[in-house]
């Protein structure tokens, strides 16, 4: 059975005694005289977070109401250890609260507006590349293939070398050939 100190003798008492005293007598005496040994830290690290000086002191008064009850749910080996990660979490959530909180005032037909304006350029970009794979189709068979390779494949003039066993100089001559026919067919169409 653990015995309870008198509240005099506080000044002397390491951070779990306190902790063991608060926990047994849910006096608040006892959590209030740990909290101010790290009131400091605990400013330092919601400031570092916070940016500002009211929410700082606001967030320190919300962790102490917070340590009413966790303290007494959690078995705290190292307070100050503890209390910084509570903190820091406090800040994180806080922070994240806020970024949720932006609002964002809207028009229907700005909206409706920008959906059917995005639409159309999907629409149009679509038939640009259905042209584009037709006007491939039409070309001949070892410009296709190293026009393919070079564009569709992203392999570069070697590589296409090596897989086709043209000349160096051919693939470059089919690529700028290649390019050109493209050029006049998507025209064309």
């Amino acid at each position: 059975m653990t015995n309870i100190i008198p509240r005099n003798t506080d000044n002397i008492l390491s951070d779990e005694d306190l902790i063991s005293q608060y926990k047994l007598t849910k006096d608040q005496h006892f959590l209030a005289q740990v909290f101010i040994r790290y009131t400091d830290l605990l400013y330092g690290v919601c400031y570092k977070y916070l940016q500002d000086q009211e929410k700082t002191k606001d967030a320190v008064m919300t962790i102490y109401q917070e340590l009413v009850s966790k303290t007494l749910l959690h078995e705290i080996d190292n307070f100050k250890g503890w209390l910084y990660m509570l903190s820091k979490n406090h800040c994180l959530m806080q922070l994240r609260k806020e970024k949720k909180a932006v609002i964002i005032s809207y028009d229907e037909a700005q909206i409706n507006e920008v959906e059917e304006h995005s639409l159309d350029e999907i629409l149009e970009k679509e038939i640009e590349i259905n042209k584009l794979y037709g006007c491939i189709h039409q070309l001949q068979h070892e410009q296709k293939t190293v026009i393919e390779l070079f564009y569709l494949k992203k392999k570069c003039y070697n590589e296409i070398k090596e897989i086709t066993g043209l000349d160096w100089n051919k693939v470059r001559s089919h690529i700028q050939n290649g390019r050109r026919n493209l050029k006049k067919c998507m025209e064309n169409k």
